[in-house]
């Protein structure tokens, strides 16, 4: 069933990532019932609304190979662990501030053997590098408060189709949040993409620093 829902709108997925995205389910379910890191009422939910949510950010960028991406909150690992599993020549670091979560990210990183994947326990708002292509985010926290924490943290050279900056996933009425950005801010639907309803409503939100 899972790799149905990714086959039907990623049809060009590899064996190997096949195999990795079909091994999350397993993984999730052994290290929920161990640090809950997904509601234990979603665990059954976890392709549609993890994976293939992580994965709308594909539809709107093809990372180039060497493109460096901070997963900024990572949480258990989204979006950075499914990403990572579908851009194997990008580079992740996926950070978190709590340590059983980012304890998940790595033990998942490890079972899958995610070479291109680093994870770390840190504030967002500590790191200094001037490293990344761009930084990925699952509804952290308000637009401008991310761009605050972290437009230090982007590289000024362009590789990308679009411009360096943080890409989002978001829901809810985002008028007002995006306001200030207005010219650096491009936003859209996934519901253009994924058919699911439970996607009605939600964006990917690319804002370029």
């Amino acid at each position: 069933m899972a790799n149905e829902l990714l086959h039907k709108y990623f049809p060009e997925l590899t064996e190997q990532q096949e195999e990795r995205f079909a091994a999350l389910d397993g993984l999730y379910r052994d290290w929920n019932a161990k640090i809950n890191v997904i509601s234990r009422k979603d665990i059954d939910n976890l392709y549609e609304h993890h994976v293939l949510h992580s994965l709308a950010i594909a539809k709107v960028l093809h990372f180039r190979p060497q493109t460096k991406v901070l997963d900024f909150g990572t949480g258990g690992g989204f979006p950075g662990i499914p990403l990572a599993i579908f851009f194997p020549e990008t580079q992740f670091l996926l950070i978190d501030s709590v340590g059983k979560k980012i304890k998940v990210a790595e033990a998942v990183r490890q079972a899958l053997g995610l070479e291109n994947v680093q994870t770390q326990q840190v504030r967002g708002e500590s790191l200094r590098e001037r490293s990344f292509d761009f930084v990925v985010t699952r509804a952290v926290m308000p637009l401008p408060d991310l761009q605050k924490a972290v437009k230090q943290l982007i590289v000024k050279e362009q590789r990308n189709s679009i411009p360096n900056g943080i890409i989002a996933l978001k829901g809810g009425e985002l008028a007002a949040e995006i306001a200030p950005f207005r010219n650096r801010c491009c936003t859209w639907s996934i519901s253009d993409f994924f058919e699911e309803p439970w996607f009605e409503g939600k964006q990917v939100v690319s804002l370029s620093i």
